[in-house]
């Protein structure tokens, strides 16, 4: 029914309706009072009332915070235009943390997907509690170390209190080796700058610390996983970012040394994925091969994974979550190469899917799902470091490189180095973090980068004339394997003495749900697939 408030001519109806109807005097005398009440107040509504389904004339000087309300000064609008400025930067690298804290459950199902069933729980268990392990680890001093030396990162508004870098001066120049400020985010660092800043890493960190725990997958002992999760998320990790995120040496190899603009790595080709991968490497080495996975002769016995589903719905969330890793490395969504970061993305992990399948197919005569999600996961790593450097036909040369070598790299690791690594971390992680920052230093093609770690100019790669980018991309890259291997090598050597890596032999053979979680993963009898 049409409203009787809504026009003069449906309130004249409801006026002749009132005088004819069966109401009392009194009755009629009130609505009436009412009906012209609403006469007189209509032109007053219909005056402030001023939809705007377009939106085109939402937000005025109005809106604009000033002493005098509608009418801000030049000042009061140019805080306003920063405030805005910066807030967008935060809402979008908060936003893009979130997803990259979801690419969590994206490794949870790979390498669980990846392993046997009777360790289900124990694999998610591992892959759910390095989140909260390694944030902790992070809070107390990982941050501190590896950030608190940055300074401000203006697009995030200045970053107060990151500034204190432990340096070494070296052949008259300065080295810095680690951060010295914001240990548990302390009063000097409670800024919202600063706590953007950490969420932001945390989660990065967090990824690597995830990646040895599908290397060293059913038959790692969980409490010696727990003192992993501290290490490598207080010292190990936070010590290399410090050197190429912090203002440590490696970032500063362009300013001392001409080496174009020192190792550059974007989004953490070798922060995050190197590290992780030859941490990974070094514990399947100490932890050794699972039972049965090597004969005596040396054959490699294949130990399937028990639901390639997971695995591959696991891979398109890690995919999805990569949009968070890598454009929102610019830590400014006012930063609009965000768009060109985001397709390269996407095109190399498209490239490294297709080539990993195409190899996989043409040595062994199937396509193998397992190394199309394994293909696509070393495109996404391999371009991390230059997906904000180089253009879309650079990006997918880079994702197709990284397709093949992950199945070059995983079969090399699995037969010929017998380093039984159940989920390919170090061919997918290792390897092509490796590969990432090397094509940033061959295929990076000027147009980004302008001042990056305060070397005039934009980046350039090999291919685009400055040689010096590429060592410096070399020097960082086996800096990154050498310190990050001998250390985690001897950590899990010393650990193993002090509380065993290892379950029994029992335990294996039964499998470590139970006897190491006390649950088991999956509830009644498993289901035999024939092969065909």
């Amino acid at each position: 029914m049409e409203s009787w408030t809504s026009s003069r001519s449906t309130q004249l109806l409801w006026a002749k309706r009132i005088l004819h109807g069966r109401f009392s005097p009194s009755a009629k005398k009130w609505m009436m009072t009412l009906l012209l009440v609403l006469w007189v107040s209509l032109p007053l509504w219909a005056q402030l009332a001023h939809p705007d389904p377009s939106g085109a004339a939402t937000g005025t000087a109005h809106d604009v915070p000033a002493a005098t309300p509608g009418k801000p000064t030049f000042q009061e609008i140019a805080d306003a235009v920063g405030h805005n400025r910066i807030a967008i930067n935060i809402v979008w690298t908060l936003i893009t943390g979130f997803l990259v804290m979801f690419m969590q459950a994206g490794f949870a199902m790979v390498e669980t997907g990846f392993t046997q069933a009777k360790n289900v729980a124990h694999t998610m268990a591992m892959n759910f509690m390095i989140y909260g392990i390694g944030m902790l680890g992070f809070w107390i001093c990982g941050f501190a170390f590896m950030f608190g030396g940055i300074g401000s990162v203006a697009s995030l508004g200045g970053t107060a209190g990151l500034t204190h870098e432990i340096s070494v001066h070296l052949f008259g120049k300065d080295f810095g080796i680690i951060g010295n400020a914001g240990y548990f985010l302390n009063s000097s660092v409670y800024d919202v700058g600063v706590f953007t800043l950490f969420l932001f890493q945390m989660v990065f960190m967090d990824t690597t610390a995830t990646i040895p725990t599908g290397a060293m997958a059913e038959r790692w002992r969980f409490k010696s996983f727990v003192i992993y999760g501290f290490f490598i998320s207080m010292i190990v990790y936070p010590l290399f970012g410090n050197w190429v995120w912090g203002g440590g040496w490696l970032s500063q190899l362009g300013v001392n040394f001409g080496l174009g603009h020192g190792h550059v790595d974007f989004a953490g080709s070798s922060v995050v994925h190197e590290v992780g991968g030859a941490a990974a490497l070094a514990g399947a080495l100490v932890i050794g091969p699972r039972l049965g996975k090597y004969t005596r002769d040396g054959k490699v016995n294949t130990i399937p994974g028990h639901n390639i589903p997971m695995a591959i719905i696991g891979t398109f969330i890690l995919a999805f979550g990569w949009f968070g890793f890598n454009p929102g490395s610019t830590l400014a969504g006012t930063d609009l190469r965000i768009s060109i970061i985001a397709v390269n993305t996407m095109l190399a992990s498209a490239a490294g899917a297709f080539l990993a399948m195409l190899y996989t197919w043409n040595t062994s005569g199937k396509p193998d799902p397992g190394m199309m999600a394994n293909g696509m996961l070393a495109g996404l790593v391999a371009i991390t470091a230059p997906c904000a450097f180089v253009n879309a036909t650079s990006a997918v040369i880079i994702g197709a490189i990284a397709g093949v070598l992950v199945v070059a790299v995983a079969n090399f690791v699995d037969s010929k180095l017998k380093i039984d690594d159940p989920v390919g971390a170090f061919a997918v992680h290792g390897a092509n973090g490796m590969w990432g920052v090397l094509a940033l230093g061959l295929f990076a093609d000027g147009k980004y980068g302008d001042g990056w770690n305060g070397v005039p100019g934009t980046v350039r790669g090999l291919f685009y004339g400055d040689a010096g980018q590429f060592l410096a991309e070399l020097i960082g890259a086996v800096t990154c394997f050498v310190f990050v291997f001998s250390v985690m090598y001897v950590f899990f050597k010393v650990l193993d003495k002090i509380v065993p890596l290892r379950v029994s032999e029992a335990v294996e053979e039964k499998g470590l749900d139970m006897p190491e979680m006390g649950v088991k993963g999956y509830v009644g009898d498993q289901v035999e697939i024939p092969v065909f």
